[in-house]
């Protein structure tokens, strides 16, 4: 199927029974084909991307969370963006090689790729504490086009109290205004909007069923405006990167390592701070697992051993026995939750004394992930503090059809080569690379 063009969908939390409310999505899968998609774990966007792009685990290509700890740094860093974190070949090198022009749309660990065409956010944060909207963009000026003829991307509504399906609609509009003007044959969409209301309400709430909604509506206009610009024929793969699972409770893993005495806390005049450097244990949360970075070997058992056997821990894994994420970048011990259990980053033991960015939209400034941050007070500010007020969550190993999403192939022949009803995120690559016959 060579000289086509193919859009890559990354819509993370879409499950193959959610295609009852997506009338649009389930037309591509009736005239295709539709597998359920097993990710590797963990089950998290950045690896999962990773995964994709380069055909193999965590181990091999070093995406090993959504943030890492940089030991030499003694930094926790969340949401890097930089694609020279990922080890090894990926898709855009292959593509770039056999002169396939390619796109790529707030995709992770993007910037700097070999792909011809990016775009995704990146603010300029201003030394008066002002943040100004931008995005990343390659070639350079390509955002500015963006901007003269779309406005900016609404990074608002992107993450966090604000997030709506308003910041895909722009992302719609932006990739078929390239698309029309430059023709890339490979387009790599991020479809972030079904994992909001998953978290937020839970994977099958009425809220959930509405973003679905909301998400194919979209879909139907990405269709039509391909068609619109004579790219009818245009093929589609759509990957769900993950499924969403029901959470009814939460556990505190640095609170944990706090009591046990592992965990160094530092007193500042607005709250209690996680010393990362000056910790003997810490834990980076992400979701459903966490990376327990141990600075000594010999604490190794200690830190592992505060876990073992708790309600909500399903794994507590050390050393070579780490699978997918035994690779340096990992934590010497790593955490992974039952599929109704989450994990949060909290390790202060009184609300009173949570450091002052804890109740701010920040996903930076916290060494771990917070979805609490969705329910934001707007008129005061003011995050709550209540992480069981988090209804959805993922991450943990897909060991069962529930923890499935969804894979949906516009056209039959490109699963030709996958075996059986499901098809993993290591297959991705080759999938794609075999319809440009680049394989």
């Amino acid at each position: 199927m060579p000289n086509q063009t193919l859009l890559l969908i990354s819509m993370p939390g879409l499950r193959t029974r959610d295609l009852e409310h997506m009338p649009r999505l389930k037309s591509l899968a009736d005239r295709g084909a539709a597998r359920e998609f097993i990710p590797t774990f963990p089950c998290v966007t950045s690896p999962v991307q990773a995964t994709m792009l380069t055909g193999r685990p965590p181990s091999d290509h070093g995406i090993i969370g959504n943030g890492f700890y940089h030991r030499d740094l003694g930094e926790v860093q969340l949401w890097v963006g930089r694609n020279g974190l990922i080890q090894g070949d990926q898709l855009w090198n292959t593509l770039a090689a056999r002169g396939i022009t390619a796109a790529a749309w707030h995709t992770q660990n993007i910037k700097d790729a070999a792909a011809d065409f990016i775009v995704t956010p990146e603010p300029k944060h201003h030394p008066d504490g002002r943040t100004e909207l931008w995005c990343y963009s390659k070639p350079d000026g390509l955002y500015e086009k963006l901007l003269a003829d779309l406005g900016h991307f609404p990074l608002m509504n992107y993450w966090g109290p604000m997030t709506s399906i308003k910041s895909t609609e722009w992302t719609i509009n932006a990739a078929l205004w390239l698309i029309q003007r430059e023709r890339p044959a490979f387009n790599y969409i991020y479809f972030p909007h079904l994992d909001y209301a998953g978290q937020k309400f839970g994977p099958d709430s009425h809220e959930q069923i509405a973003a679905c909604r909301e998400a194919d509506i979209q879909i139907g206009r990405l269709i039509d405006g391909l068609a619109a610009i004579g790219l009818g024929d245009a093929a589609f793969l759509v990957v769900g990167e993950y499924a969403m699972t029901d959470v009814s409770r939460v556990m505190y893993p640095n609170r944990m390592l706090r009591e046990a005495g592992l965990a160094r806390i530092e007193q500042r005049p607005d709250g209690e701070y996680l010393d990362p450097a000056g910790s003997l244990a810490f834990a980076v949360v992400d979701h459903q697992f966490a990376n327990v970075y141990v600075k000594d070997r010999t604490d190794i058992d200690a830190a592992a051993g505060i876990f073992e056997g708790l309600d909500g821990i399903a794994q507590v894994l050390v050393g070579k026995d780490r699978g997918p994420l035994n690779h340096p970048a990992a934590g010497e011990v790593v955490l992974v939750c039952e599929p109704d259990t989450w994990l949060a980053y909290y390790w202060w033991l009184d609300d009173d004394f949570a450091p002052a960015f804890a109740r701010t939209v920040d996903i930076h400034a916290k060494p771990g992930y917070d979805p609490v941050e969705m329910f934001i007070d707007m008129p005061r500010r003011s995050t709550p503090l209540d992480a069981t007020l988090i209804k959805g969550s993922h991450g943990a190993p897909a060991t069962s059809p529930d923890q499935y999403a969804a894979c949906i192939a516009s056209d039959a022949a490109m699963m030709a080569g996958v075996s059986g009803d499901t098809i993993r995120d290591t297959e991705i690559r080759g999938v794609i690379e075999g319809f440009f016959g680049a394989e």
